[in-house]
């Protein structure tokens, strides 16, 4: 009885579960960044904060709710009479449910069905509980949820922000690591994604294979200690490609971050051990079976990004140490490890920050240069890079280039590619003057 009392228990209302709009065979590349906000979007969360302190707080919730949702995916749901509202948020296989009334806004999402009490999983639930700053782990009659709740009269859009983000994020994350970690969960709410075509789910698991046998045949081929700066190169940028191009969600997720989390683990080991941990890392996920593969390939809606704005400068840096250390392999010919250098100042930052749009469609071009025939599978023949006869399609480049800067021009006033410095001798010379390029744009608001 201890333990029920330590969690929110409440009656529970019938919901219907939403369907999503949109055409299933829409592919989107990379994780959802909410740094994407057009000039209009940026001025509904200054009218939010302005409305809030002349104390007209409904008026508030409205621009806040609008300038969380996302036009182009639809991804949340709010409607509002008088000092009632309800709405919905769309984050990766979950669903926030909130309603406000009485002065009071509440929010809940489904984990997971448990039917019989578990101790386990309840001792899971509260230590996760400590490290929780707006929400907390609650049961609904038999099922495990996330709540956060506050008054309407302190419910400013900075506290709405990061109480719904972090309820939004963390349960998306926690609801496929309980259930695949107690036998005694399961799944629920998940009835709300999108299916993708069997077709696009065989044509990324054949790549997944493919990227991940080709990188430890090529890893193999050198001196793990002469080549361990590459090879770990080579290990993080193959994690950061599989994120972006392929999207995994749910345990694959998982997988690619615990493999990206065996090197950035704050410890004293040598870079050769590491890497010896992502290889092996590399080859359980190798053996993964198919079926499992399949489940984590999926379309979704987000509202929250999972990682945070960068820094000043911060791309910036990480573009120019790659390029810098790049230049070895470029000088001794390697070819493979100078292109996987580059591409990794370029993937580091759109796997670790929340960038800016056209940071991600800069690096999706990218990508296209590099990997036609991923995208070619897909049914997306660009025809940017012709790998067989090493040649470019230099109008098309600089014409999608123009497109992604003249679109966010009003935003970003004072960016700039400057597309004629574009080298298009080989691929290794054209991916060192793209990432130059994308390193010396600035973003500034």
């Amino acid at each position: 009885m201890m333990l029920k009392k330590l969690f929110t228990w409440r009656k529970r209302k019938p919901h219907p579960e939403p369907e999503l709009t949109g055409p299933a065979s829409v592919i989107s590349f990379g994780r959802y960044s909410d740094n994407n906000k057009t000039v209009e979007k940026t001025k509904r969360w200054t009218a939010s904060d302005n409305y809030f302190k002349s104390h007209q707080h409904y008026e508030s919730m409205d621009a806040f709710f609008d300038y969380l949702k996302d036009n182009a995916t639809n991804n949340l749901e709010y409607s509002r009479n008088g000092e009632t509202a309800e709405f919905k948020l769309f984050q990766g296989s979950k669903i926030v449910e909130g309603r406000v009334k009485d002065g009071q806004l509440t929010a809940q999402v489904k984990l997971a069905r448990m039917q019989q009490p578990s101790v386990a999983v309840m001792r899971r639930l509260l230590e996760m509980n400590f490290g929780l700053y707006y929400s907390r782990f609650a049961l609904d009659e038999t099922e495990l949820c996330m709540r956060f709740d506050t008054s309407v009269a302190t419910a400013n859009p900075n506290k709405l922000y990061y109480g719904l983000k972090e309820l939004a994020t963390k349960s998306d994350k926690q609801d496929d690591l309980l259930v695949s970690d107690f036998a005694t969960l399961e799944a629920v709410g998940h009835e709300h994604v999108s299916e993708i075509p069997e077709q696009e789910k065989q044509t990324k698991y054949d790549t997944l294979q493919a990227w991940i046998a080709e990188t430890l045949e090529k890893i193999a081929s050198v001196d793990a200690n002469n080549f361990s700066g590459g090879i770990n190169y080579l290990l993080l940028t193959l994690a950061y490609r599989i994120d972006f191009l392929i999207v995994p969600e749910g345990g694959l997720l998982n997988d690619i971050e615990k493999v990206v989390a065996i090197y950035f683990n704050k410890d004293e080991r040598a870079i050769i051990e590491k890497n010896h941990d992502m290889i092996e890392a590399f080859k359980t996920l190798q053996s993964k079976p198919k079926e499992d593969v399949f489940k984590s390939l999926f379309r979704s809606k987000h509202v929250f990004s999972i990682v945070a704005p960068p820094g000043n400068k911060a791309i910036s840096d990480v573009i120019d140490e790659s390029n810098k250390n790049m230049q070895w392999y470029k000088a001794n010919n390697h070819d493979y490890f100078a292109n996987k250098v580059m591409e990794y100042g370029l993937a580091y930052s759109q796997y670790s920050y929340s960038l800016p749009k056209p940071m991600t469609e800069l690096f999706e071009v990218f990508m296209r240069i590099n990997y036609p025939d991923y995208f070619k599978a897909l049914g997306q023949n660009d025809a940017l890079y012709n790998p067989a006869s090493k040649t470019f399609n230099q109008s098309a480049i600089n014409s999608r280039v123009k497109s992604i800067i003249d679109q966010w021009k009003t935003k970003y006033p004072r960016m700039v590619f400057n597309t004629h410095n574009l080298s298009y001798a080989n691929l290794v010379l054209f991916n060192e003057s793209f990432t130059t390029q994308v390193q010396n744009i600035n973003l500034e608001a």
